[in-house]
């Protein structure tokens, strides 16, 4: 079976340079975007009523964009100055980067890890003093808290905004060859806006372990996991996969 059409549980890339425009002209592919999952704040009030004071930590670690943005908009919300002496671990540059939109960089004191949680447990074990908090979802990976736990730091989970599926009621059928998923929550939304949704031939890809899990445990085929030893990004690895699909009869 040839693959033409797949839809991409993401929003689409703005930058004309993006992989997946590559990938479309490079194969002849139809790709539509799409996200399948939104995110939603956790209320200033919903949130006090945890008994959380985020002044009670010294250190916060931020695991992606939207954990920086929700801490300040929770600290804006309450009304919180944060203290310049606050510590921020970031899991990646990137994510270090945008703390620059709410911080002025210079002035705080900001650790990064290489890409992944593991690589910047590895840094808090070198500030075992702090006492951390964690804004993260209602749907978090099970081991950031096991991570922490096993290095023995202080620290708070706490959750500032949550994943939610999208409204897909305007998509009547799913009429793809290939679905690509990237969170467990991406595959919720397919079950609850697609109730009677049969996978037959459509090919299934995840980004991830926790994402491929999710597929296996409601039901479905998982046809591709990326990413690949070959093909680290999600875009490498269904160009690979394509290909041999296209070389069967």
């Amino acid at each position: 079976m040839k693959i033409k059409r797949i839809l991409v549980s993401q929003p689409a890339p703005t930058d004309e340079k993006s992989p997946y425009h590559e990938l479309s002209r490079k194969l002849n592919l139809k790709i539509d975007f799409r996200p399948f999952i939104k995110i939603e704040p956790v209320a200033g009030q919903d949130f006090r009523q945890e008994r959380i004071n985020i002044l009670d930590h010294s250190a916060i670690v931020l695991t992606s964009r939207n954990a920086v943005d929700h801490f300040f908009r929770m600290c804006k919300e309450l009304r919180i100055t944060v203290p310049e002496s606050m510590k921020y671990f970031c899991v990646s540059e990137s994510v270090a980067y945008y703390v620059q939109k709410y911080i002025v960089y210079r002035k705080r004191k900001v650790f990064i890890g290489k890409q992944s949680f593991s690589d910047l447990v590895d840094v808090i074990k070198k500030h075992k003093d702090e006492k951390y908090l964690v804004p993260c979802s209602d749907i978090q990976k099970a081991e950031i808290p096991e991570l922490l736990d096993r290095v023995g730091v202080k620290y708070t989970n706490s959750v500032f905004y949550r994943t939610v599926a999208s409204d897909l009621s305007d998509i009547k059928e799913l009429e793809y060859d290939m679905l690509v998923f990237f969170s467990p929550g991406g595959i919720e939304s397919l079950k609850k806006n697609f109730p009677k949704f049969k996978q037959n031939g459509v090919f299934i890809a995840a980004f991830g372990p926790t994402t491929a899990k999710a597929v296996v445990d409601n039901g479905f085929r998982l046809d591709l996991q990326a990413p690949l030893p070959e093909a680290p990004s999600m875009t490498g690895a269904m160009e690979l996969f394509i290909k041999r699909e296209a070389k069967k009869k």
